[in-house]
């Protein structure tokens, strides 16, 4: 029963991640960093951002295997399931802001702000969850496990090697800078902050949702 519940709270972190994800990227300040890829090839090819967020993520799961070697473990496949909902639910959540498509800058900003606090808090649900993470953050701790960095700078790198590779493809498909702009670089510099500070006001939460492991044990 406990497991559910953490999972529960997962899929509805993974929701809220996707609304926030949609809603940075309806502002059309650029998108954030994770999903700078994806959205740079949805805006020259025929499938949706969700859907190449599901082929982008299955090739860092990929990746992930190449450098864990025999220390992937099965249950990290989980991740493939984790990344279809993912998409599906970045599709569903662009549809349900369809109506959404600011164009006064200040309105955009305003959207981008947004869009980060409820990506952040979407982060902080996940990590409250404790069960399972998106590939992205997987592929960054498969590689500070392999070469013992660190996880901080070693996500800023991943992110930064991201928003750049975005940026590249775009001046190949566009001949100009599509998806990539000032919001990029806000996201990635607001979303970790937003969801370490959600961490820490509402820390209380964890023990009303979940037995503690002490508790569990007088149980037993």
């Amino acid at each position: 029963m406990e497991k559910l519940k953490r999972y529960l709270i997962f899929f509805v972190g993974l929701f809220i991640n996707s609304l926030g994800v949609a809603l940075i990227t309806k502002a059309n300040l650029g998108t954030s960093p994770i999903s700078s890829i994806p959205y740079v090839l949805s805006l020259d090819f025929s499938l949706t951002l969700g859907q190449f967020t599901i082929i982008f993520s299955v090739f860092l799961i990929l990746l992930q295997i190449i450098i864990l070697r025999k220390n992937f473990r099965l249950e990290d496949l989980l991740q493939i399931p984790i990344s279809i909902f993912f998409g599906y639910f970045i599709d569903l959540s662009m549809n349900l802001l369809h109506t959404i498509n600011p164009k006064l800058y200040t309105t955009k900003a305003a959207c981008l702000l947004i869009g980060c606090l409820i990506l952040g808090f979407g982060v902080y649900t996940e990590v409250l969850a404790n069960v399972a993470m998106l590939p992205g953050e997987s592929f960054v701790r498969a590689i500070v496990s392999t070469w013992n960095t660190d996880f901080g700078k070693t996500k800023i790198a991943f992110d930064v090697t991201m928003a750049v590779s975005a940026a590249i493809m775009s001046f190949f498909f566009f001949h100009e800078l599509n998806g990539i702009r000032e919001g990029t670089i806000i996201a990635a510099l607001l979303v970790g902050f937003i969801a370490r500070f959600f961490g820490k006001q509402l820390a209380a939460i964890e023990n009303l949702l979940f037995e503690r492991e002490e508790d569990i044990i007088e149980e037993l």
